[in-house]
């Protein structure tokens, strides 16, 4: 099978990379520095001369504050170019796979947001993943679109490496306790997506369609930030003595996150047979190899 790859030096997009290799899947990746997609022309020159069985989309613009007064941009890459990404593939007849957010959802929920429940994104980085979602819905019959959340990984910038460089700076960490999620590592997520391409490219042609992966379990940052500690302690430097449990109100940010983002991930386990490990699990395996490679410093 042959997969191309957008935004592959991002966390997410280098882990599809490695780890569809790994899996004997032919990958295909595609930089930011190769391909504008924001650009209908570049989008369609690249699908229309690369040989692929599945694209997938892992480029993104991420930074949910700078979106709130950067929104052009972030229009631009995570609502415009999904909607050219679809339209290629469309043209040449080829599944897309597309990565989609938490942060469509309001965060009011009480129990885990299902692919169904009603988006209501709370800014603009939302406001963008959702539109984007929304172009590929009616640009490409033949999609599948996977929310996650709060993603980390071995490569690229993220919360847990952030952790481990604050550690060993500061004697007290303040971080958020009223905000829930589930932390998701890239590499699980990468695997994920391999597993969804490999399904759909054997005929699973009824498989199309919105779903959500994300590790199982579920904690605040302020708990996130305490289990990254409790992992990494005795083993790196340290000056961190305590992790402060604060409110939202308390780190004020230009945009309101979501309260309570934890995903259902039922019917991705169900359509394509690939349970999600709990995110304590995952966070263990993720620091093995942060440590080892430094990756952090």
């Amino acid at each position: 099978m042959r997969v191309l790859v957008f935004g592959t030096t991002g966390q997410l997009g280098w882990e599809v990379l490695r780890r569809g290799n790994a899996a004997s899947v032919t990958v295909n990746g595609v930089a930011r520095s190769e391909a504008d997609i924001t650009n209908r022309k570049s989008v369609s020159q690249i699908i229309d001369r690369t040989p692929s069985d599945v694209v997938i989309n892992a480029a993104a613009y991420t930074n949910v504050d700078q979106a709130e007064t950067d929104s052009e941009t972030a229009m631009a890459v995570n609502c415009d170019g999904p909607g050219f990404l679809a339209e290629a593939c469309a043209n040449k007849d080829l599944p897309l796979i597309h990565v989609s957010t938490d942060y469509v959802f309001n965060g009011q929920s009480s129990r885990p947001y299902r692919e169904d429940d009603p988006i209501d994104p709370l800014g603009v980085y939302g406001q963008s993943k959702a539109r984007g979602e929304s172009r590929v819905r009616n640009r490409l019959d033949r999609h599948v679109i996977i929310r996650t959340s709060w993603l980390y990984g071995v490569h690229g910038r993220n919360f847990v490496k952030t952790m481990l460089r604050l550690g060993a700076e500061r004697q007290v960490i303040s971080v958020v306790n009223d905000q829930t999620g589930c932390p998701t590592f890239a590499g699980d997520l990468a695997q994920a997506i391999i597993r969804a391409a490999i399904v759909i490219h054997q005929g699973g042609q009824g498989l199309f369609g919105t779903y959500h992966f994300c590790n199982l379990g579920q904690v605040t940052w302020y708990g996130f930030a305490e289990a990254i500690f409790e992992l990494v302690r005795g083993r790196i430097p340290l000056t961190v003595e305590r992790v402060q449990a604060i409110t939202s109100d308390q780190y004020p940010t230009p945009v309101r996150r979501p309260a309570y983002s934890v995903l259902d991930t039922t019917k991705f386990t169900s359509a394509f047979g690939y349970a999600p490990p709990h995110w304590r699990d995952s966070l263990a395996t993720m620091l093995e190899e942060t440590l080892v490679s430094k990756s952090y410093q």
